[in-house]
This record gives structure tokens, C-alpha cells and sequence, in this order.
């Protein structure tokens, strides 16, 4: 592999999808030192757009006794926020400048899965984003402690309901199996109720956004966990959970697993002290330059990869057109804040299916009419025997294959179908 390959290689993981010039600077600059860059950032990232001022929760607004046309008002005030914050973080996802930070937010949202469908509320749902993206790149302790105080998971795996009196298994349950020690990790049904006793007394407040933990509601005895055996509350039992080797060993398979693939096996001893630290050696081990070109991109992937090479801002797209991107990664299945189970989305072939090749067309074709006139201007500046070659250093391509080619060739003179092919290419599929 060269340097070219190796550092493109990197970045289509990394990040969300590299422009050419992102490559030709790390080509530059070394593989090292773009990994250095990628996970140690030192500028100000002048593409991360302000959050979003969303204004009270319409839901927490609302008094007991309410009229429908006030609970109808509500519910569009409520969806009109979900969608300002939706369109929100994807334009961030394209404009950020510190792609791998904005990636791995958008990895941890995937893994502890809280969709606004059941949360129904887009200031929590920010409030979690925040939450991920101040304690997403350090150990894993301090990042289980706030998510399993935070209010969207606390309401999406019902912890509200979970008392002393009327203990609810749930957040327990899902904070072994799928957040930090997985499937068949030794844990035990009388782990998790106790687990389950350990976590009660949690309630959260609508009008404030806030989730308050209500002593008189909280089981204070002691509790067995692990083998473990004290008066275990929500910070204890998540350093129980956290500290665990099987936690460590379980969440750097995900990382694995997302950036990845399946192609190889995760390594041993892949854990680092911290995500950071578990990136950079999934990076830089033997087996992650084998897994080229084997991994199938998620739609929220191949959109923003995208949107970034041809120079695409939503913000700048008509009404209509910003529609159209969040109509297609809903027909594609995968819209941001919504994951579409507790166990996140799916990955690999799962995406490659007749339905989604047809949503993926409209969004190809939508993208390339908004392609930005540099982005045309260089490929029309191409000899038309060229510019399939030009297509695959825009997309980061490495190369195209016999048959793609082929079918590329008779649309030299067409930009934005020669665009809407490339974006619809098998080898553009996947990273």
C-alpha cells in the first residue's frame, strides 16, 4: 500500500469522508502525523457550528389540564425542534473541521442508541449529544457514569419508572448486555436485578430538562453485583461495570467493529486507556490496513462523505432540498436521533438492498445538482478521457473497476451524471 493509499485509507475511516485536497495534505504530511492530527487536534474547529438554541421543551411547557389544540400545538413545536437539531448536526457533520471527533460522537450516539422517537424531546437529545462529546474521547468510567444519569437514556430505557417499591430491569439490563460488558460476558438475571436496585430513584423533570435522583425513591440496602457486594448506587455500579477487563475488551471490539468491520478479527489487548488511545492502536495494528475497501458505508456515511467532496451545504439548499436529504436517510433507515433499537444500527450487507440502491439514486442525483461549481469546473477542466480518473481523486476512490469504468466512460460529457454514477459505484459503497 502507498503512502497515498495508506493515508486515504485512514481518513475514509476517521472521518466521515475525505476531501482530495484533506488527502493530498496528508500525503504530505505522513501517516503519523495525520493520525496525530486526526485524534489530537489543536486548532479551533472553525466548522463546528454553534449549538442550536432550541427554546423549552414543548412537552415540560405543558400544564396538567392541557386542551388538544395546546398538546397539538406542542407536538408540531416538538417536531419542528427535532428537525432544526437534525439539520443541524448533519451540517456540522460535513462542515466540522475535527472529522474524527465529530465521527466518534456520532459512534457513541449509535452506541447507547437513544432515539428522540421515544424521548420526544429534542433539548434532551442535544443534551446527550454534549454528553458523548465531552466524555467520549477519555476512559470509558467517567463516560458510563453521566450517560446513566443522563435524562434521554434515563426516559428511553424507562429509569423514571424504576423505584424501590417497582424496580424496572431495563437501563440495567441494557447497560451490561449492550454498553459495557456484552452478550455472554458472565453477568446473571440476578445481576441485573440487583444491577436494577442499585439504579432506582432517578426521575426527570420536563420544564427543566433535568434528572433528579429522589432519595425516598432509591433501594439503599446493599446489593450482590459481579460478585461484588455493597450498597451499590448509580456511580458505584457504573465503576463496577466500567472497571470491569470484559467492559474494556467488549467496547474496544465495537470501536473495532464500526471503524473497522469484519473482515479481520479484532485484535488481542486492543483496549487503550482510553477511546482515544483505543482508536489509535486500531489504526495503526497490522490488521486494520487488510480491512481496505471491505467495509460498507452507513447512509449517514455516504451522505455527508458526500455532501464534503462536492462541496454541499444543507444550510444553503432550499427548504425543499434539506427535505429531500432527511427523506432519503429515512428511506435508507438511518436518521440521525433516531437509531432504530436499543442496539443501535445495523452494519455491512444490511444496507445493501434493492430499496436502499433506489433512495440512495434520488439522493445521489439531489446531491449532484448541488454540486459546487469548483467541483464542476474540475472535472470539465479533465480531458474527457480523464475524467473518470478525476471522479475517483474527487470521491477518494482508489481506483475504479474494469466494469465501472466502463459504464463511467460515456459520461465524460455529462458532470452531474458522471457525479451521480460515481456516488452510486460499488467501489464508492463501501471505505
Amino acid at each position: 500500500m502507498t503512502e497515498r493509499e495508506a493515508v486515504a485509507h485512514l481518513l475514509r475511516r476517521a472521518t466521515f469522508g475525505p476531501t482530495a485536497e484533506e488527502v493530498d495534505a496528508a500525503e504530505q504530511a505522513g501517516f503519523t502525523a495525520t493520525l496525530d492530527r486526526l485524534l489530537a487536534p489543536k486548532s479551533t474547529d472553525r466548522g463546528a457550528t454553534a449549538t442550536p438554541t432550541l427554546g423549552a421543551d414543548p412537552a415540560g411547557q405543558l400544564r396538567k389540564g392541557a386542551s388538544p389544540e395546546q398538546r397539538q400545538q406542542a407536538n408540531r413545536r416538538r417536531r419542528e425542534q427535532v428537525t432544526a437539531l437534525t439539520d443541524w448536526w448533519l451540517e456540522r457533520m460535513i462542515a466540522a473541521e475535527h472529522q474524527a471527533e465529530e465521527k466518534l460522537v456520532f459512534f457513541w450516539h449509535g452506541h447507547w442508541a437513544t432515539s428522540v422517537r421515544k424521548v420526544r424531546s429534542a433539548p434532551l437529545m442535544l443534551r446527550q449529544l454534549d454528553t458523548l462529546r465531552r466524555y467520549g474521547r477519555g476512559p470509558l468510567g467517567p463516560l458510563v457514569d453521566a450517560m446513566l444519569r443522563d435524562p434521554a437514556l434515563i426516559l428511553w430505557l424507562d429509569g423514571q419508572k424504576n423505584s424501590r417499591r417497582a424496580p424496572n430491569e431495563n437501563l440495567a439490563r441494557e447497560s451490561m448486555e449492550l454498553f459495557t460488558l456484552g452478550i455472554g460476558s458472565g453477568y446473571t438475571e440476578a445481576d441485573v436485578k440487583e444491577g436494577a436496585r442499585a439504579l432506582t430513584g432517578w426521575t426527570v423533570d420536563r420544564s427543566t430538562g433535568v434528572a433528579r435522583f429522589e432519595l425516598r425513591r432509591h433501594d439503599s440496602g446493599p446489593k450482590t453485583i459481579l460478585g461484588r457486594q455493597a450498597a451499590f448506587d448509580t456511580g458505584s455500579y457504573a465503576a463496577l461495570l466500567a472497571g470491569r477487563p470484559e467492559a474494556a475488551r467488549f467496547v474496544a471490539e465495537r470501536l473495532w467493529f464500526r471503524y473497522a468491520g469484519t473482515h479481520a478479527p479484532a485484535p488481542a489487548d486492543l483496549a487503550g486507556p482510553d477511546t482515544v488511545g483505543t482508536l489509535r492502536r486500531i489504526f495503526t495494528t497490522p490488521a486494520f490496513a487488510r480491512t481496505r475497501d471491505t467495509l460498507v458505508k452507513q447512509p449517514v456515511e455516504w451522505v455527508v462523505g458526500a455532501a464534503r467532496q462536492l462541496g454541499v451545504r444543507p444550510s444553503a439548499l432550499p427548504e425543499q432540498g434539506r427535505r429531500r436529504i432527511l427523506a432519503g436517510l429515512n428511506a435508507l433507515d438511518q436518521v440521525p436521533l433516531r437509531p432504530s433499537s436499543v442496539g443501535g444500527w445495523p452494519a455491512g450487507a444490511a444496507w445493501l438492498t434493492t430499496s436502499s440502491l433506489q433512495a440512495k439514486m434520488r439522493v445521489a442525483d439531489l446531491l449532484a445538482q448541488a454540486a459546487a461549481p469548483a467541483v464542476l469546473a474540475r472535472l470539465d477542466a479533465a480531458p474527457a478521457a480523464g475524467r473518470a480518473d478525476a471522479l475517483a481523486r474527487l470521491l477518494v476512490v482508489d481506483a475504479w473497476s474494469d466494469r465501472t469504468r466502463s459504464a463511467l466512460t460515456p459520461l465524460a460529457g455529462q458532470p452531474q451524471k458522471l457525479l451521480t454514477a460515481g456516488l452510486l459505484s460499488p467501489e464508492y459503497a463501501v471505505s
